[in-house]
């Protein structure tokens, strides 16, 4: 080899070495990370992140308990699912990064040794490219970006859905918080009814089939007030496990949830401009504008595979040649036409699966909408029939303190006006959970340029 090429392969080296990226071992943590009590007290949130309006403009201050607003904003910070998520967006960044780089060239090098004297060392230095990953790195780089922004999207998709899911839990929580004490009244009145019933068993002054009955109810009244502490057990661990919270923290909930239904212009309006609004529709026309860029990639990839390169020789007896060489196949069988045919069937189901997803947003929106109807009239009609029932309570409470009515009259009347309270609170949760659905249905409007990560800005989605 000459002398001269010697130092410069070793300098090109030394540099290719000084610009790579160095191996540095992250260990995995044998510990829990979920937020405790005192980490949750100093926590901070940058509401100019959060992917919704209503939250962005929201201030977080959990000095003072914690409002609907705020669980949600808390949410999409802390939910480990978002982690995930965000963590896939930054793989999808790289990838596009990868996409977009050069191909490196080709460096061959080889000598002989002739044993014969009088003859020369050979030698034969060549360096090359592929001409085809040039050709359709446009096209790659461009799927790559629209899969950037589909990943994106998806992400905002899934802040939204979060925050949704937050947004009910803590409606759940605040119902079940209102209603435990009443379904506990309720078990205590039909206790009360049983044990006065049991001893008039005893002193032979009733019958065996009404005690039975007042058995039953109480029994029912009890089966129902454990069913409810349970299912404000669960609901905790998971509000707890979405907010990625330790199980041990008892958030403080505060303010009102909305279930004031959403007017059926403002429904309307969202849905005229359905595809525009909601991120996962956007996602999968990003997706399919990917897929298109893959699709026209194959097809450019039909043509013959090219590697053109340059060639410096010297053979044995010393006859120095300079000249180049052509990689060509020969597009006879294959012609990339299996791929071709992937791609093209790819798209078609992306184009249908996203006319699905479009056309179950509408059905999803109708049905609830109708829901909706159902559960307001039925609100309706429970409310105007409180104060009926609460007036009746009210004076079996007076009449039984002045020994004017029987226990069983009295635990009826209480009890129907306890149930009355249970089916209204029901119906408002319902309520406030439909509006909420309902809101993840429609979207909201789209951050331009939205992007969770603030050193990457995607492409806009169209």
């Amino acid at each position: 080899m000459s002398t001269s090429l010697v130092p410069a392969l070793a300098t090109a080296y030394v540099l290719m070495l000084s610009s790579c990226t160095w191996y540095h071992s992250e260990p995995l943590s044998p510990d829990a990370t979920s937020i405790s009590i005192t980490q949750l007290e100093r926590i901070q949130i940058d509401a100019s992140r959060m992917p919704l309006p209503e939250l962005a403009s929201h201030r977080f201050d959990p000095s003072d308990g914690f409002d609907i607003e705020e669980v949600a904003m808390l949410a999409v910070a802390n939910n480990p699912a978002l982690k995930l998520a965000r963590d896939d967006l930054h793989i999808a960044c790289a990838q596009a990064y990868s996409a977009g780089l050069l191909p490196d060239p080709q460096l061959s090098i080889s000598s002989d040794y002739p044993g014969a004297l009088g003859t020369t060392r050979a030698f034969n230095y060549g360096i090359s490219m592929d001409v085809m990953a040039i050709v359709t790195r446009s096209a790659n780089k461009q799927s790559a970006d629209a899969t950037v922004a589909k990943t994106d999207l998806g992400l905002l998709w899934q802040e939204w859905q979060t925050v949704a899911q937050a947004k009910q839990l803590f409606i759940k929580s605040r119902f079940q918080a209102q209603t435990l004490p009443l379904l506990l009244q309720q078990r205590e009145l039909t206790r009360l009814r049983y044990e006065r019933m049991a001893q008039a068993r005893r002193d032979g002054n009733l019958t065996e089939d009404s005690l039975t009955a007042a058995l039953t109810a109480y029994s029912d009244a009890n089966r129902q007030y454990s069913d409810a502490q349970r299912t404000a057990q669960q609901t905790h661990h998971d509000l707890n496990a979405l907010l990625g919270l330790a199980q041990d923290v008892q958030l403080q909930l505060t303010g009102d949830d909305n279930d004031t239904p959403l007017a059926d212009d403002a429904i309307d309006a969202a849905l005229h401009v359905l595809s525009e609004r909601r991120p996962d529709l956007l996602a999968l026309q990003a997706g399919y504008e990917a897929q298109e860029q893959k699709y026209r990639a194959a097809i450019l990839s039909q043509f013959p595979s090219l590697s053109v390169g340059f060639v410096r020789a010297r053979d044995t007896s010393n006859i120095y040649t300079s000249g180049f060489q052509i990689n060509l196949s020969l597009p006879v069988f294959n012609r990339n036409q299996g791929n071709v045919a992937i791609e093209r069937a790819t798209r078609q189901r992306l184009r249908d699966e996203y006319q699905d997803r479009l056309n179950t947003a509408h059905a999803d929106v109708a049905q609830m909408r109708a829901d909706t109807a159902i559960i307001v009239r039925q609100l309706q009609a429970t409310q105007a029939a409180l104060p009926e029932v609460d007036s009746a309570a009210t004076h079996a409470a007076a009449a039984y303190t002045e020994h004017n009515l029987a226990l069983g009259a009295y635990v009826d009347a209480q009890s129907a006006a306890v149930t009355k309270r249970i089916d209204a609170a029901t119906l408002r949760e319902s309520l406030a959970e439909q509006r909420v659905g309902l809101q993840a249905l429609l979207g909201s409007a789209i951050p331009d340029a939205y992007s969770s990560d603030p050193t990457f800005i995607k492409p806009h989605a169209k």
